[in-house]
């Protein structure tokens, strides 16, 4: 078992993976914070409607899932970042 990497506390996997359903394929081997760490947000997604993961430190939920954003690097092998602005500045700048 691996701690968290923000509270260290030891992750529980099972509640993580619970907590984590909504975002795809993901599983807790993807994250290394326990589940009073994550906070995961349904439908957040701008892309696919899907849920994002929002760590504690973050005052905004992402517009991207990391899904969708590994997606949208794998097709235009440009990072559009968590965010919609950072999309649309991003793709100007090339």
């Amino acid at each position: 078992m691996q701690p968290c990497q923000n509270c260290e506390s030891v992750i529980d996997e099972y509640v993580l993976d619970k907590q984590l359903e909504p975002l795809r394929d993901l599983t807790v081997d993807d994250f290394n914070v326990c589940a009073d760490c994550a906070t995961v947000v349904s439908d957040a997604c701008v892309e696919c409607g899907g849920a994002v993961y929002v760590p504690r430190s973050a005052e905004a939920a992402p517009d991207y899932c990391p899904a969708c954003r590994a997606s949208r690097i794998a097709r235009t092998g440009n990072d559009p970042g968590w965010t919609r602005d950072a999309a649309s500045s991003s793709s100007g700048s090339a």
